[in-house]
């Protein structure tokens, strides 16, 4: 299977188009109240934020669901990590990709990334995948 497998390979990418349904219920489901990810006139009056905020922990999600969707059936996650870099908002357009850093015997190493439709990340990361 590692035949497949090159350094600078792109994984397949996901689009993404956050709306306030999605945020509500990722939310509600983590149990985080913070106001910016619900309530438009608080994230506008006193944050001062454009729209509501898209959560850091759900574009983290995003980019776990982009290497899962590469991984094969028997392959196994050795180590994820990300950061988020730029604020990303409800009507964003918002792509999770990323690329193979290096190869050695059977283990991957990929850098993974959020982009927003203006070509800047909001969220960037790393992975390191066992290949079966």
């Amino acid at each position: 299977m590692m035949a497949n497998v090159e350094v600078g390979q792109a994984l397949p990418e996901r689009h993404y188009t956050p709306g306030t349904v999605q945020l509500f219920l990722y939310n509600a489901a983590i149990w985080n109240a913070h106001r910016i990810h619900y309530d438009l006139a608080y994230a506008q009056q006193s944050e001062g934020h454009p729209a509501l905020l898209v959560d850091g922990p759900l574009q983290g999600d995003w980019l776990t669901q982009l290497l899962y969707d590469w991984m094969g059936a028997a392959d196994e996650l050795l180590a994820f990590e990300y950061s988020n870099r730029r604020a990303a908002y409800v009507g964003d357009v918002l792509t999770a990709c990323g690329e193979i850093e290096s190869v050695e015997a059977l283990q991957v190493t990929l850098s993974l990334r959020i982009v927003n439709q203006h070509g800047q990340a909001t969220t960037v990361g790393r992975a390191k995948v066992r290949r079966a």
